[in-house]
């Protein structure tokens, strides 16, 4: 897997992932019958994993659509990262 993302935004990806997930577990603790602190818990660990591979799935399903549009073969558009937000 090719990097996607770049490294201020890996570093906010895991920071954000991190603290959810910190958040989450806290709350899961207190109130173990509430499942839906499992949800969080899970898009935390997903954010933090992305930040901490630098690869982002939505971003990728974006570059793909974009190029694909594009009959354009150059080796800039495929090395120059897609924010999505």
């Amino acid at each position: 897997m090719k990097p996607n993302i770049n490294l201020i935004n890996a570093l906010f990806r895991i920071a954000c992932g991190l603290t959810l997930l910190t958040i989450a577990g806290a709350n899961f603790s207190k109130k173990p019958w509430c499942k839906g602190y499992v949800m969080y818990m899970f898009i935390g660990a997903l954010k933090a994993a992305s930040g901490m591979l630098q690869f982002c799935p939505v971003t990728y399903v974006c570059q793909m659509t974009a190029n694909e549009g594009s009959n354009d073969n150059d080796k800039e558009s495929e090395s120059a990262t897609f924010n999505p937000s």
